[in-house]
């Protein structure tokens, strides 16, 4: 009888230990909350100027122009500019979140993309008029180089109760028309991330691509 509770009280112990949580083991991750994002914002004429502007060099922001859109999703000018800079509202018709500021000398490159898009041009359709007409001399492309901001995020969105764009970053596109690397002397692809190089090389819309790693 000794022996056999004996044997109870060691198997009891046994158990007992195992049963302790191992203290090395790593634990396991909690699970991630789903975020919520504002999708699709339709923002008032004040907020969508406050986040347009965002995109522009903080020193030109005041004298910007900024196109958005009306009550009725119309593209329209929502304030008017006193220099260079030209910016474009985030468009609450398309997925994610993007603004642009770009120098005046680029907006009828930009026009005539906007007005091929209405017309229903696809991409590649709207590539090879716009590189036949600045080829005639119809479409009139900068003379010197022009820079193209954007800020945008695939869930980026605009903070409505600080005033503030959130998950968004920045690249800066540097307009060159015709530039090649031997012109240049940049490379046709980053060497690391964060890099610029060319794109387009030797065509109409041959541009510098800058994307800061932040």
């Amino acid at each position: 009888m000794k022996t056999q509770i004996l044997s109870f009280v060691l198997i009891s112990l046994l158990i007992s230990c195992n049963s302790k949580p191992n203290e090395n083991a790593t634990p396991e991750p909690a699970p991630t909350p789903e975020v919520e994002f504002p999708k699709n914002q339709q923002l008032t004429k004040e907020q969508q100027i406050k986040a347009a502007l965002f995109a522009a060099p903080s020193d030109a922001r005041d004298g910007a122009m900024v196109y958005g859109f009306d009550d009725n999703n119309e593209f329209v000018v929502i304030k008017e500019g006193t220099n260079e800079f030209i910016c474009i509202a985030d468009d609450p018709k398309k997925d994610g979140f993007q603004v642009a500021a770009y120098h005046k000398s680029l907006e009828p490159y930009m026009a005539r993309g906007r007005a091929l898009n209405k017309e229903g041009k696809g991409r590649k359709e709207k590539e090879e008029i716009r590189s036949s007409e600045a080829a005639s001399g119809v479409l009139q492309m900068p003379e010197n180089p022009a820079t193209l901001h954007l800020y945008y995020g695939k869930n980026g969105y605009f903070d409505t109760e600080i005033d503030s764009i959130k998950n968004a970053k920045y690249r800066y596109v540097v307009y060159i028309p015709y530039a090649t690397q031997k012109s240049t002397g940049l490379g046709l692809s980053p060497n690391k991330s964060g890099h610029p190089w060319l794109m387009f090389p030797g065509a109409y819309n041959s541009h510098i691509m800058i994307t800061p790693i932040e």
